[in-house]
C-alpha cells in the first residue's frame, strides 16, 4: 500500500452543499470558497484584530480559524465560519486530543461550515470524518504541494500552508490576514518545526504583491516612509544598511544568549530530569514506532522518500503550473 492511500481518509460520501462535508478535491474546495466575498485567516496569536474585521467588513465574509480556538474566542462566533483542524502522525490534533467538543462550542449555529482536517507533511496523517464525530468534514492534502519548496527538515505552519495554497488557486475573493505575527508571547509557543523566518518573509511579499491583505496594512512599513520622505535614497542603499544593522545586533543579542545558556544549566539539568520522568505521549509512542520500523526497512513512507517517490496529491497540478510543486 502506498503512502498515499494511508494517509488518506476513506470517503463515506459525497460532498454536501453549502457544507465542507466530503470535500477533498481543488474543485469541491473552490465552489465552496467562492461562495463569500471575503476569505479571513485568523491566526491564534495576540496581535489577532477579529472584532475589527467582524465590525468592518459584511456578513458575506468567511472566517477561518485554526485549532484551539478557545484560545482566540471569548464566546461563540456568529459569523460564517470555517474551522481547519491539523493533523500530525497520530491524526488530527483534536481528535486525538479529544478537543472536538471543546473547539466546536465555540460554533452553533447555520453559519458554521465544518471542519477543514488538512496536512502539510508526509508523516502526518487525516483522520476519517467519523472520528471527529460531527457530520460536516473535509479533507485537504497539501504535503506533495510544498515538497521542495518550504525549507527542509521543516513543516509549514496551517495558517501559512493554506494562505499560500489560497493565493494560488486564485478563487478572485481577498485573502486577509490577522494575527499572522509569529511572536512568541506568554499564552502562545513558536514550535520549532516550523520556519517562521521563511514564512514572514513569504507572506509579506505576498501582501506587498498584493496577493495577500494583512488586517494591519494601515501601518506603514518605517522603511517605506523614509524613501517617501528622501527619494533620493535608493531601496537597495536601505536594504544594505538594514541589513548591516539586523547583522550587528543579532551578533549581539548571540552573545547575551550565550550567556544565559551558562548561566541556566543547571536549571536545564534539572529539567531534563524532570522531564524524563514524565511518562511519554501517544505521539511520542507513535513516533518512536515509526522509527524501529523505518530501522527494520518496514516504513513505507521511509521506503517512498528513499526512491524519491512523493505523495501524488489533488493539487499537483496547481502547484506545479506554479512552481512550487515538485521539481
Amino acid at each position: 500500500m502506498s503512502r498515499s492511500a494511508e494517509s488518506a481518509p476513506k470517503k463515506t460520501s459525497g460532498p454536501v452543499p453549502g457544507t465542507t462535508a466530503g470535500l477533498e478535491t481543488v474543485t469541491e474546495w473552490r465552489a465552496l470558497l467562492s461562495r463569500y466575498s471575503h476569505i479571513v485567516l485568523v491566526a491564534n496569536s495576540d496581535e489577532c484584530q477579529l472584532e475589527s474585521l467582524v465590525a468592518t467588513l459584511p456578513d458575506t465574509a468567511l472566517f477561518v480559524f485554526f485549532n484551539k480556538v478557545y484560545k482566540v474566542l471569548r464566546r461563540p462566533f456568529a459569523g460564517n465560519a470555517l474551522l481547519v483542524a491539523r493533523s500530525s502522525a497520530a491524526g488530527a490534533n483534536i481528535v486525538y486530543r479529544r478537543e472536538v467538543g471543546d473547539v466546536l462550542r465555540f460554533f452553533e449555529g447555520a453559519n458554521f461550515q465544518g471542519i477543514l482536517n488538512i496536512r502539510a507533511h508526509h508523516e502526518e496523517r487525516l483522520s476519517a470524518a467519523a472520528e471527529f464525530g460531527v457530520p460536516n468534514v473535509g479533507h485537504l492534502d497539501l504535503a506533495g504541494y510544498f515538497s521542495g519548496f518550504y525549507p527542509q527538515g521543516r513543516m509549514p505552519t496551517s495558517g501559512f500552508a493554506l494562505a499560500i495554497w489560497l493565493c494560488e488557486l486564485d478563487i478572485g475573493r481577498p485573502v486577509i490576514l490577522t494575527g499572522f505575527s509569529a511572536r512568541r508571547s506568554e499564552k502562545w509557543k513558536l514550535f520549532h518545526q516550523h520556519d517562521w523566518t521563511f514564512e514572514q518573509v513569504l507572506l509579506r511579499l505576498f501582501v506587498r504583491l498584493g496577493k495577500l491583505q494583512a488586517s494591519d496594512t494601515a501601518e506603514l512599513c518605517p522603511y517605506a516612509v523614509l524613501q517617501q520622505r528622501f527619494p533620493d535614497i535608493k531601496p537597495a542603499d536601505i536594504a544594505l544598511s538594514a541589513a548591516e544593522v539586523l547583522s550587528e545586533r543579532l551578533d549581539g543579542a548571540n552573545h547575551e544568549i550565550d550567556r544565559l545558556i551558562s548561566l541556566t544549566k543547571f536549571n536545564r539539568a534539572i529539567q531534563n530530569f524532570t522531564r524524563w520522568l514524565k511518562p511519554k505521549t501517544r505521539k511520542q509512542k507513535l513516533a518512536e514506532k515509526n522509527l524501529r520500523e523505518a530501522a527494520q526497512g518496514g516504513s513505507p513512507a521511509l521506503a517512498d522518500r528513499r526512491n524519491g517517490l512523493d505523495d501524488v496529491s489533488p493539487i499537483g497540478d496547481v502547484a506545479e503550473s506554479h512552481g512550487f510543486g515538485k521539481k
